[in-house]
């Protein structure tokens, strides 16, 4: 099961203060808004994303569709499909994408442990 790009999303207090910690360790931003609490940053391979009031723990994001520096791919398995095999082996999800529809969508389960991961599907 191939479900994307990877990235962590970061539950942050400061946006501004986080952004600067990161850069400090390399990493520059790539996209998001800081307008709306929101930052996307990369470094190399690595992509994180910082969120400040938007999520209360950080999630394990995954993005059918993106390459890891967000270029769309011409052939992924489409996130309600993932949601399909997902169920299918008995996986209970949180929230999920509306089978109705296509293009962007995203589901959200949670591990055994209690973290979050979010399939979100941008295109």
């Amino acid at each position: 099961m191939d479900l994307g790009a990877f990235s962590v999303s970061l539950a942050v207090k400061d946006l501004a203060a986080s952004q600067t910690f990161y850069e400090h360790l390399g990493f520059a931003v790539c996209g998001g808004d800081a307008s709306q609490n929101w930052l996307i940053l990369r470094n190399g391979e690595c992509t994180i994303g910082l969120f400040q009031g938007m999520f209360d723990r950080n999630i394990l994001t995954f993005n059918p569709g993106w390459m890891n520096d967000a270029s769309p791919l011409e052939s992924f398995t489409d996130v309600r499909e993932l949601q399909r095999q997902l169920k299918a082996k008995g996986v209970t999800l949180s929230n999920e994408a509306d089978e109705s529809t296509t293009g962007p969508a995203s589901f959200v389960v949670v591990d055994p442990d209690g973290n979050p991961i979010l399939v979100d599907q941008h295109v």
